[in-house]
C-alpha cells in the first residue's frame, strides 16, 4: 500500500542570496519600542493562502492559529541587534555543535493493533476485527466439524479456533512474501496488519520499474499456493476423516482460495498491481496502470456483489439450490456485500495514493519556506515584529549572540499577546526550543520532506542550507495547505 497535508509580502525562498532569506537586522536609532499595531498585522495576517509548489514568488500566508494563553508580562528589554561574524556580514550562520549534540528522535511506531512481533524488522500487529473473524471461522467450521466428526462433541470448536489460527498464520506468509520482496528492493516497510478479511503489508515507496512492481504483487498468491501444495502432501500421510485429515484439508483449500482471491485482476487485490504493472509496461506511465487496474477492481466488486449470491443459489459452489434459502441466502449476501465494499474502497484509495504519488515532488521546503528574522533571547516581541516587517519576513529565530539559533517564536503564541503588552514581553518566553527533529534541509521534498515532519511533529521547523546557514522557517500549516492543493489538481 502507501498514502500525506496568500498573498503576503515576503519574498520566496527562491531568492538569489540567503541573507535576503533571513533578513537582516534593521538597525534602529530610537530605542523605545514602537507602535506595535501595523507590524503585528502585517506579520499575522490571516488571509486565505495560495500556496505555489512549485517554482513560487512569494510565501504562503498562514491561517490565524487558535490565540494561546495570554502569558506573564516580562520585564522591558532593550531592543538589541544581532551582529554576524565579520566574514559573512550579512548571513546568520550555524555551527555543527547544537546538531551534534542530540541524538535524533526515532519515528513513532506506527500501530494499529495488538504487536505479535518484528520478523525482518517489521512490525506485524493484529487488529482488533482479527478477534471477531476468528471467532466467526470457529464458529461456522465448528458446525462443519459437528457433521464430519460428530464424536467431538465441545471440543470440535477448540478444534475450529487452531484452524483460525493456522489460517491467519498463512496469511501471515502470504504477506511476508510481500514484505521480504518489498525489502529486497529495497522499499522500506512500515507494518504488516492482520485484519477482518485478511493482511495487508504497508509498503511506504512505490516500486521503481513494472517489472519490480509486477514481482512485488505476484511472490504473495506464489506462496499461498506453495502453502496449499504442502498442506496437500501433508494430507496424503494421515487418515481422511481424523482431525488432522480436516484441518489439513481445509488450510489446503482456504489457501487455494486466498491465491484464487489475490489473482483476480483489479486493484486493491495482488492481482490488479500485476494489471497495473502490465499496463505501466505497455505505455510507460504508472498513472494509466493504476487507472485500468482500479476500474477493473471497480467492475470486480460490482461483479462479487451481484454474481456472489447467484452462484451460492444456483447451487454452483457445492449447495443445492433448495439448501440456499432463508437465513443463508442472506448471510451469503451480506458476505457479497462487505466483500464487495472492501474492493471497491480499496480501488478508490488506489487511485488517491497514485494520484498523491504523481504530485508529492511538487511540495519542496524551499519554495514553502518563509523568510524569517534573527532576534535574540531579550528582544521585546514589538521590536522583533518591526525588524520582521521592515525586511519582509513572516518567521522569527530565536539566536544567541554568536548567531547560533535557539528556537523558534511561534505563529500561535504571538497572536494571544495582546498589541499592548508586546513592548513588555521577551521573544524568549514565546518560543519553542530546536531540536534535531525540528532542522530540516531546504533540499528536502516529496516523501522524504513528509517523512521528516512526520517523525518530529512541530507547528515550525527551522530550515538550513547544506552549509547549516538558515533559510529560514516552515510551517507546517503551509505544508498542508500545499499538500490539500496538490491533490486537488487533476492528473
Amino acid at each position: 500500500m502507501d498514502e500525506s497535508g496568500g498573498s503576503g509580502q515576503p519574498r520566496s525562498g527562491n531568492d538569489q542570496s540567503t541573507d535576503r532569506h533571513t533578513g537582516r537586522t534593521a538597525p534602529t536609532t530610537d530605542p523605545t519600542p514602537p507602535e506595535p499595531t501595523t507590524a503585528a498585522t502585517r506579520l499575522t495576517q490571516t488571509e486565505q493562502p495560495e500556496p505555489e509548489t512549485a517554482q513560487a514568488d512569494e510565501h504562503t500566508e498562514p491561517e490565524k492559529p487558535t490565540p494561546a494563553p495570554e502569558p506573564e508580562p516580562a520585564k522591558p528589554a532593550e531592543p538589541t541587534k544581532t551582529k554576524a561574524p565579520d566574514d559573512t556580514p550579512e548571513r546568520i550562520r550555524t555551527t555543527p555543535r547544537l546538531a551534534k549534540s542530540r541524538a535524533p528522535r526515532k519515528p513513532k511506531e506506527p500501530g494499529g493493533g495488538l504487536l505479535m512481533g518484528r520478523p525482518f524488522g517489521v512490525p506485524v500487529y493484529v487488529a482488533p476485527s482479527w478477534f471477531l473473524v476468528a471467532a466467526l471461522i470457529t464458529w461456522v467450521f465448528g458446525g462443519q466439524l459437528d457433521r464430519v466428526l460428530p464424536e467431538l462433541g465441545a471440543l470440535r470448536y477448540l478444534v475450529s479456533l487452531f484452524f483460525a489460527v493456522a489460517f491467519y498464520a498463512s496469511v501471515l506468509v502470504h504477506e511476508l512474501a510481500h514484505t521480504v520482496a518489498a525489502l529486497r528492493f529495497k522499499l522500506p516497510v512500515r507494518r504488516i496488519q492482520l485484519q477482518f478479511f485478511g493482511g495487508v503489508s504497508e509498503i511506504e515507496k512505490e516500486s521503481e520499474t513494472p517489472g519490480r512492481e509486477f514481482v512485488l504483487a505476484f511472490v504473495g498468491p506464489l506462496l499461498s499456493l506453495i502453502l496449499a501444495g504442502v498442506f496437500y502432501l501433508a494430507l496424503q500421510t494421515v487418515e481422511p476423516g481424523t482431525v488432522p485429515g480436516v484441518l489439513l484439508a481445509g488450510l489446503m483449500i482456504s489457501n487455494l482460495i486466498v491465491a484464487a482471491f489475490n489473482l483476480l485482476p483489479g486493484l486493491p487485490l495482488d492481482g490488479g498491481r500485476m494489471l497495473r504493472a502490465v499496463v505501466w509496461k505497455i505505455t510507460g506511465k504508472p498513472m494509466s496502470g493504476t487507472i485500468a487496474a482500479a476500474w477493473v477492481g471497480r467492475a470486480l466488486a460490482v461483479s462479487v456483489l451481484i454474481g456472489l449470491p447467484l452462484l451460492t443459489q444456483s447451487g454452483a459452489l457445492g449447495s443445492s439450490a433448495e439448501d440456499s434459502v432463508g437465513m443463508d441466502t442472506v448471510t451469503d449476501a451480506l458476505l457479497a456485500a462487505i466483500l464487495a465494499a472492501i474492493i471497491w474502497t480499496g480501488a478508490g484509495n488506489s487511485l488517491r495514493v497514485a494520484r498523491l504519488r504523481e504530485h508529492l515532488p511538487e511540495l519542496r521546503a524551499r519554495n514553502l519556506t518563509r523568510r524569517a528574522v534573527p532576534v535574540e533571547t531579550n528582544t521585546p516581541l514589538s521590536e522583533a515584529l518591526r525588524r520582521a516587517n521592515d525586511a519582509g519576513a513572516r518567521a522569527l529565530v530565536v539566536v544567541d549572540p554568536d548567531g547560533e539559533p535557539l528556537s523558534l517564536v511561534r505563529e500561535a503564541a504571538i497572536v494571544g499577546v495582546p498589541e499592548h503588552r508586546r513592548p513588555w514581553v521577551s521573544v524568549s518566553g514565546l518560543a519553542q526550543d530546536l531540536t534535531d527533529g525540528m532542522r530540516v534541509s531546504a533540499e528536502l521534498s516529496g516523501e522524504e520532506l513528509l517523512d521528516t515532519l512526520r517523525a518530529t511533529p512541530a507547528s515550525e521547523y527551522l530550515v538550513v542550507e547544506e552549509s547549516g546557514e538558515i533559510y529560514g522557517v516552515l510551517s507546517a500549516a503551509d505544508v498542508e495547505r500545499a499538500f490539500v492543493k496538490a491533490m486537488a489538481r487533476p492528473s
